[in-house]
């Protein structure tokens, strides 16, 4: 045997790895409408830059069988590539290997690919097509779960973590996409679940598919769960390129910047005609918030779930911003347990890893009533003051319409650290609504009126006149201008490149405790 000889056979064996769990099972994996692991590296990574980690890394466990099977590459891929020219690292579990399980070395690849994108400030990307806990292998496989989730949280803020389902993914196995920053979801073959339908049904009865139990439609509009829920893997594995161009390589840079290509001229002339004068007509935020960023640049965050707020991001003049507005047409735009859990996670990532935020306000208040109140909104709606205080990346507010209550305090108002706040001309900043305020403040008068509608009217416009105007927040230093709704991207565009080194520290602690 020579040298050619020992080559050839290295050849050989990377093949087998190659070739994961055989050509039966990577037809089983397509019949299903599932792409194989590596084919799945192949749209996520710039062609040609992906190379592969421990290829040959094998399990060590004797038990149950398990040593009369090979499992090449140990049912996962991992490695690192570039995506639009930038390093990343990866995994890819393999499902035609033992249904993609994890075992002890199966995480001891995961792990060591994570590690490595620390050390060299990459993003890691997750691909998750897994059956879970490799079985045979007992206590050890939920050691190697740990490994991955002590990961996933301590470098949590350090580099941008990003998870795909594409398979089934039960157990533990969920915990690990949900610590990280991002989570998509394919629709029709990807779930999450802590147990499954059959467990469920057998402890409490409940009948339920997998599909309807934990799918991509039920994580994306119910739990808020999945941040992305996409029709195919390779639409998914697209947005996750595109997501990647909005955020830094780690926590210590700046997002990359783009070429502008805005078509249109910076002065709005048709802005004023989107939102209706009438405070209380409703419209779609996503038309103000397309117009004022650069063309085709929002990609929205969370798009089915807790639809009365608006979060994502976009550019304006070719810089990445952190988008958070409510949405007048669904809820008046009034905040309640899960926008209030969607915006304050949002604002926490962008402030992670420097996206400036910026906030379209337009609020009734937080949502009343009896559920809300018991489901915790005081904690959950806490959230966004604690997250908005915490931030130190440039904070930018724009008043629409509407800025009423503990709701105008907690979307990023001057008191808790907005760097500026713009309002247009038609704003109402108040305590509460002119109607509610005033029915309560001239109450006496109105009812021994003799004319009490009439009364009450002019009782209503009197204190619109007052106080409900953005020129006496403005007075007081809790607006710093007020701009025609015309100027609102010329105002962002002058602002972000003033802000954009920006330094501000907080007293030194170990960490906040935020109410979760």
């Amino acid at each position: 045997m020579d040298m050619y000889d020992k080559i050839n056979e290295l050849y050989d064996k990377r093949r087998a790895v190659e070739l994961g769990g055989g050509d039966d099972r990577i037809e089983k994996q397509h019949e299903k409408g599932k792409l194989t692991a590596r084919e799945r590296i192949d749209l996520l990574v710039d062609e040609g830059t992906f190379v592969e980690l421990n290829p040959y890394m094998e399990h060590r466990s004797v038990d149950f069988g398990m040593e009369k099977g090979s499992a090449p590459g140990e049912g996962v891929v991992t490695g690192y590539g570039k995506v639009n020219g930038r390093l990343i690292f990866l995994f890819a579990q393999d499902f035609t290997v033992y249904g993609g399980a994890l075992g002890e070395m199966h995480a001891k690849k995961i792990a060591s690919a994570m590690d490595l994108a620390v050390k060299n400030k990459a993003p890691f990307v997750g691909l998750n097509d897994s059956g879970g806990a490799r079985i045979q292998e007992g206590v050890l496989s939920l050691d190697g779960y740990g490994h991955v989730f002590y990961r996933n949280s301590i470098y949590s803020g350090v580099i941008p973590q990003i998870s795909v389902i594409l398979g089934p993914c039960a157990g533990g196995a969920v915990y690990s996409p949900a610590i990280t920053d991002f989570v998509f979801m394919v629709e029709k073959t990807s779930q999450m679940f802590i147990t499954g339908p059959k467990v469920i049904e057998t402890v409490t009865g409940e009948q339920i598919s997998s599909e309807e139990l934990g799918g991509a439609s039920v994580h994306g509009a119910i739990s808020g769960n999945a941040h992305f829920s996409c029709p195919t893997e390779q639409d998914a594995l697209s947005q996750v390129r595109d997501l990647l161009g909005y955020l830094p390589q780690h926590n210590e840079e700046l997002p990359p910047k783009t070429k502008v290509e805005y078509a249109g001229d910076d002065f709005l002339y048709n802005l004023p005609d989107i939102v209706p004068f009438d405070p209380a007509r409703p419209y779609d935020v996503r038309k103000v918030l397309e117009m004022v960023v650069d063309d085709q640049s929002f990609m929205e965050v969370q798009k089915s779930f807790a639809k009365n707020a608006v979060i994502g991001f976009a550019r304006i003049g070719g810089r990445s911003v952190g988008l958070v507005a409510n949405q007048p047409k669904v809820m008046a735009g009034g905040l309640d347990i899960n926008s209030s859990d969607k915006i304050s996670r949002f604002i926490r990532m962008c402030d992670c890893y420097n996206v400036p935020l910026i906030t379209f306000e337009d609020v009734t208040g937080f949502f009343p009533g009896v559920k809300q109140e018991h489901g915790g909104i005081i904690r959950h709606g806490a959230k966004i003051l604690y997250a908005y205080s915490e931030a130190t990346v440039p904070k930018i507010t724009v008043i629409t319409r509407k800025a009423y209550g503990g709701a105008y305090v907690a979307l990023n108002s001057k008191a808790i650290g907005a760097d500026l706040v713009f309002a247009w001309p038609n704003a109402e900043i108040a305590v509460m609504g002119p109607h509610g305020a005033a029915n309560i403040i001239f109450a006496k008068e109105i009812r021994e009126s003799s004319n009490p509608e009439e009364t009450r009217q002019n009782k209503i416009e009197e204190y619109r006149e007052k106080f409900a105007n953005p020129y006496v927040a403005a007075a007081n230093g809790m607006v710093d201008d007020v701009i025609d709704p015309r100027e609102t991207r010329q105002k962002l565009l002058q602002s972000l490149e003033m802000l954009e080194k920006k330094t501000e520290e907080r007293p030194k602690k170990k960490h906040g405790n935020i109410p979760l």
